[in-house]
C-alpha cells in the first residue's frame, strides 16, 4: 500500500514551505485539498503537477472511502489544508483514523501553524498553552467555554473570522476585562499585525480601524494567574513562620525577608516581632 502524507503548507507567505514538503507534493500521485483553487496557486508557484482532489467538511465521508481505496491500490496521496497543518482546525481527522484502521502508513511533513506563530510574537506566556481552534458561534456556548477555560493557568489560542472578532472579544471581556489579549492577523504576509493589550484597548483599535477587520485572526488570551496559597501559614505565628524557613537552612535575615513578602508586611516589622523588639 502507498503512504498518506500530511503536508504542512504556508499560512500566507508562499516561501514558508520546506524543501521536503515540495518534494513530497511533486512525487505523490494525488493531492487531497480543501479548496482546489487555493492549492492550485501553491502548485503553480512550485511547479507541482499532481492532480487535485477536493476534500472538505461537506464531502469528507464520501471522499474518505474513495481515498482509502486509492491508497490500498498503491496510489500515494498528500493531504493539505488551505493554509497551515492538516487536521488542526481543518479536515483530515476521519481520513487519518481510517488509514490507521486499514494499516496504511501515515507520514507527517511539518510546516507552519498560525496559532503558534501568533503565540511566539504575542509577548504572552508560551510555556503552557491550550489550542481551542474556532469557538462556537452562539454567544451562550462561547461564553460557557471561555468561563471554564479562562480560569485555567494556560495561555489560550483561538481562531476567529474577521466578521466575529469584535463579538468574541466582547465575550472575553465579560469573563475578565483586565486580561491581556493579543490579536494576530495577516500572519507572515506584507501587512502582518500583532497587537497585545487589554481587551478594551483592542476593541477601540478595531472600532477606529487601527486594526482592520481583514484576514483571519488568531486571538491569544493570557492564562489565569494562580492565587498564592497562604492557607498553610495563616495559623502560624510570625516567629514560627520565620523558624520554619530557618529550619529549611535559610539564613535568619533571608527568612525574615521571605516571611515579610508572603505576609505583605515590612521587613523591619517582621524583624521587630521575631526578635521581640519593643517600640517603646
Amino acid at each position: 500500500m502507498a503512504t498518506l502524507y500530511l503536508v504542512g503548507t504556508p499560512i500566507g507567505n508562499l516561501a514558508d514551505i520546506t524543501y521536503r514538503a515540495v518534494d513530497i507534493l511533486r512525487s505523490v500521485d494525488l493531492i487531497a485539498c480543501e479548496d482546489t483553487r487555493v492549492t492550485k496557486k501553491l502548485c503553480a508557484h512550485y511547479d507541482i503537477q499532481a492532480p487535485l482532489k477536493s476534500y472538505h467538511d461537506h464531502n469528507k465521508e464520501q471522499q474518505t472511502d474513495y481515498l482509502i481505496e486509492q491508497l490500498q491500490q498503491d496510489v500515494s496521496i498528500a493531504l493539505v489544508s488551505d493554509a497551515g497543518l492538516p487536521l488542526i482546525s481543518d479536515p483530515g481527522y476521519e481520513l487519518v483514523v481510517a488509514a490507521r484502521a486499514n494499516e496504511i502508513r501515515v507520514e507527517t511533513v511539518p510546516g507552519p501553524n498560525a496559532g503558534l506563530t501568533a503565540l511566539m510574537a504575542s509577548g504572552l506566556p508560551s510555556f503552557t498553552y491550550t489550542f481551542l481552534g474556532f469557538l462556537p458561534r452562539k454567544e451562550k456556548q462561547k461564553l460557557d467555554i471561555l468561563e471554564q477555560r479562562m480560569f485555567e493557568d494556560s495561555t489560550l489560542i483561538i481562531y476567529e473570522s474577521p466578521h466575529r472578532v469584535k463579538e468574541t472579544l466582547k465575550t472575553i471581556q465579560k469573563v475578565d476585562e483586565t486580561r491581556k489579549v493579543s490579536l494576530g492577523r495577516e500572519l507572515t504576509k506584507k501587512f502582518e499585525q500583532i497587537v497585545t493589550g487589554e481587551i478594551g484597548e483592542l476593541l477601540n483599535q478595531l472600532n477606529e480601524n487601527r486594526i482592520p477587520t481583514k484576514g483571519e485572526f488568531v486571538i491569544v488570551i493570557e492564562g489565569a494567574i494562580a492565587e498564592e496559597d497562604t492557607s498553610w501559614f495563616e495559623d502560624m505565628s510570625i516567629q514560627a513562620h520565620v523558624d520554619y524557613y530557618i529550619n529549611e537552612n535559610m539564613k535568619p535575615k533571608a527568612a525574615i525577608k521571605q516571611v515579610a513578602e508572603m505576609r505583605h508586611m515590612k521587613t523591619g516589622e517582621v524583624y521587630d516581632i521575631y526578635h521581640e523588639v519593643s517600640n517603646n
